[in-house]
């Protein structure tokens, strides 16, 4: 199985609502009617714009939506027709071909087709240090920092994709991309997001350990981070 993730962002003068519904009458069966067999948007759509506080912007601007999709090998002779498709809803786009890790998705079964799944998705680009060996800099990310991650927040998805080739010129720079599901309190209020709720104590090590563990592989200021609103569509 092949994945892609591929960040949108919408013409000039789009009304969000209204990009973003087309994005979802549109181009998941599109995508589907050209092999892929699971398509899912994640769209900064109402309820994850309450989490505005929580954006972090390294490039020049965030992208107005993502889509990842997953299909067989033998389909990537398509790949023209699915960017094409999605140039016709886009002022430009970027892409990655990912090597994707489900450390741990416990909404795997209940995640609803077609509709918005609960909680939220953050979904955050990571850039290697130019400094650091890239086996250093993986080894320190998904060797040490997974279980950080996992135990210091409220996540009930982690997902760890892996860059292998850009697709775009300008995606170079972006060595992975992480898409973590939480629960809708954790937008506005930390304590949740760091799985602390009434606890500032616990809150206080989870952040300093998070921050710490980040610290060994990330550069401040080098990341895009965007909460978003996650929509499922499967090929039957």
């Amino acid at each position: 199985m092949v994945k892609w993730i591929i960040a949108l962002w919408a013409p000039d003068g789009a009304p969000p609502e209204e990009w973003q519904a087309r994005l979802r009458s549109d181009v998941p069966t599109a995508l589907m009617a050209h092999g892929a067999r699971h398509v899912r948007l994640n769209l900064p759509d109402a309820l994850a714009t309450k989490g505005a506080a929580l954006r972090q912007v390294h490039s020049a601007a965030l992208p107005d939506a993502f889509v990842q999709l997953w299909f067989d090998e033998d389909a990537a002779q398509t790949a023209d027709a699915m960017t094409q498709l999605l140039c016709d809803h886009v002022s430009h786009w970027s892409g990655w071909v990912v090597e994707e890790r489900v450390v741990m998705d416990e909404a795997a079964q209940s995640r609803p087709i077609g509709e918005r799944a609960d909680g939220w998705a953050q979904m955050a680009l990571l850039r290697r240090p130019p400094t650091m060996p890239y086996d250093d800099w993986l080894d320190a990310w998904q060797g040490q920092h997974t279980a950080v991650a996992v135990e210091t927040q409220a996540t009930f998805l982690y997902v760890q994709n892996r860059v292998l080739h850009p697709l775009s010129d300008d995606g170079a720079d972006v060595a992975a991309i992480v898409e973590e599901g939480l629960p809708e309190a954790a937008l506005t209020d930390p304590m949740v997001f760091f799985d602390a709720e009434g606890d500032p104590a616990r809150f206080r090590a989870n952040l300093a350990r998070m921050m710490a563990s980040c610290n060994r592989f990330i550069l401040p200021g080098s990341i895009d981070v965007m909460p978003t609103g996650q929509y499922e569509y499967q090929r039957s």
